[in-house]
């Protein structure tokens, strides 16, 4: 079964969408979204892209389109995931599922209701160095007693990964906490029964907090400490201390050490290395299967569940 793929979102994140499934057989972008003409036809030149459009609903009236990746900004994300669903398409939106819990509910009801296959992009379950953990937890060959992690970045104006500006203003919350509260449960294999935030001052122009702490207790005890920041000038990225009875291990993306900086090799967990091919795979490999995938919008409610407890609580 072949797939043929609209990609929305054009910028830093798109990109490796299209470098991930460049390796994946069976599959075409066969259009390009952007908010940019000109800048989005550069980029379907480079991958060999024969539609561009500025408009999600030109690439959803595509007959031949299948699927939809949405790389777009954050606060789009729950409404053009329901707008693929409604036109009959299955869509993989990039995390998060949406910026508030109603919002996520609502993409939840209508994929119920279409029997579509909606995946969000919770890539630290692809990643690797998580998919290693994830099975020795599983077995019982590690059982974790917490996670603690740092997600840090150096953004005090309104740049992307590329550093080049963007048009929509982050969030440490809804966006970089979602990684790690629904990768804690995962982990955990248990339900998150306790959450509380703190945050720092809001930045002037970009309305935002830049710097906030995050506790989390699951059922079975197993606690999680995260710190984020927009104010940090490096190193830069997220990284992760698994704490358990039989070791501490330190994931940094897809690669992973032992709390003595000693590389474990991953390479025989998955067909890549890559966490953002390893995520596009498993929602190809649903549709075709007919199946949920993992990261499913069903599967990730409870953590945009936990994230709106804490909003209340910083508000």
């Amino acid at each position: 079964m072949s797939i043929k793929v609209a990609l929305a979102g054009a910028g830093a994140f798109g990109i490796k969408h299209l470098d991930g499934i460049r390796l994946i057989d069976g599959v075409e972008v066969v259009s390009l979204v952007g908010r940019e003409r000109d800048k989005t036809q550069a980029v379907a030149d480079q991958y060999g892209i024969g539609h561009v459009a500025t408009d999600l609903s030109e690439s959803l009236a595509l007959k031949e389109v299948d699927a939809v990746i949405l790389c777009t900004p954050t606060q789009m994300h729950a409404s053009q995931a329901m707008a693929c669903l409604r036109a009959g398409k299955h869509v993989q939106v990039e995390i998060p599922l949406a910026d508030s819990l109603r919002d996520a509910y609502a993409v939840a009801d209508l994929q119920r209701q279409t029997g579509l296959v909606a995946m969000c992009g919770h890539t630290r379950r692809f990643n690797p160095s998580h998919q290693w953990l994830h099975r020795r937890i599983s077995t019982g060959e590690f059982r974790l007693q917490q996670l603690d992690v740092q997600t840090y970045f150096f953004r005090r104006s309104n740049m992307n990964a590329l550093g080049q500006p963007r048009s929509w203003t982050d969030h440490l919350l809804w966006h970089h906490a979602a990684h790690t509260v629904d990768l804690f449960a995962y982990q955990s294999g248990s339900p998150t029964v306790k959450a509380h935030a703190v945050q720092g001052p809001i930045h002037p122009q970009l309305g935002i907090a830049m710097d906030m702490s995050i506790q989390l207790r699951a059922a079975n005890g197993a606690i999680c400490t995260l710190s984020l920041s927009f104010n940090n000038d490096g190193p830069l990225g997220t990284f992760f201390r698994y704490i358990g009875d039989t070791g501490t291990y330190i994931a940094r993306y897809d690669d992973l050490f032992t709390g003595k900086e000693e590389k474990v090799d991953v390479s025989g967990v998955a067909v890549s290395m890559n966490g953002i091919e390893l995520q596009d795979r498993e929602f190809f490999a649903a549709i075709r299967e007919g199946r949920e995938p993992n990261a499913s919008v069903a599967q990730v409610l409870p953590c945009y569940e936990v994230l709106h407890d804490l909003e209340r609580q910083l508000a």
